[in-house]
């Protein structure tokens, strides 16, 4: 689960980046407030790429990914692509999940079956 929920905060990272820039555009806001409102958004997403797998943090993700849904009021192209990394995100976790339980009964059944017989050469 790790790696593909670290994979879609990493592209996010770059998303949000990107929005701030579109959002630099708009007269009524201060350079100050979108890079601010940017770099913390940012930095969450750096933050949970290493703590998704321990407690709150998948549910820390779902809020990143409201707060992108809703930065579309601002860059309205953030209702599509919030909505789009919100439907990764979901993957990211139902699938990742569904891996881990696969590995885990993978190194069970290994380990029941014994260690492995040399080759015959």
């Amino acid at each position: 689960m790790r790696t593909l929920c670290a994979s879609t905060l990493i592209g996010e990272f770059f998303v949000i980046g990107f929005a701030g820039l579109v959002a630099m555009k708009d007269p009524d806001l201060s350079m100050a407030t979108v890079w601010t409102v940017s770099g913390v958004a940012m930095l969450l997403s750096l933050v949970l790429c290493g703590m998704v797998t321990r407690p709150g943090g998948v549910q820390l993700g779902w809020a990143l990914q409201i707060g992108l849904i809703a930065s579309g009021f601002v860059v309205p192209m953030m209702f599509a692509l919030g909505a789009v990394f919100a439907g990764l995100w979901w993957a990211s976790v139902h699938y990742g999940r569904k891996v881990d339980e696969a590995k885990a009964r993978w190194a069970e059944h290994q380990a029941a079956a014994g260690p492995a017989e040399p080759d015959a050469v």
